[in-house]
């Protein structure tokens, strides 16, 4: 038991490192993009990242209303990605 307990924190680390070193790629690949396009794909993998944090951060502490968050943040991270690449192509975003 005190195994699986350990290989879960382990596991939890990881995933959390893994994901703020992949938040910290995108921040960068956001300053220093040179197009349009690559800042937009920037902030798109930053709000996946992001969505994982929240979901590594329920599945360590138990707590299901961090589920619920992360799904209204890929909600949120889908519709802000196609209004910022239609605002890109068109100009803008209602028509």
């Amino acid at each position: 038991m005190i195994l699986a307990t350990q290989l879960f924190n382990l596991a939890v680390a990881i995933a959390f490192l893994s994901l703020a070193i992949g938040q910290i790629m995108s921040m960068v690949r956001l300053v220093i993009g040179p197009t349009s396009g690559d800042r937009v794909l920037a902030l798109d993998t930053m709000v996946i990242n992001a969505l994982g944090l929240v979901v590594v951060l329920g599945t360590y502490k138990g707590v299901q209303i961090y589920f619920e968050v992360s799904l209204l943040i890929a909600m949120l991270g889908f519709v802000s990605t196609v209004a910022m690449a239609r605002f890109i192509l068109r100009g803008d975003i209602i028509e």
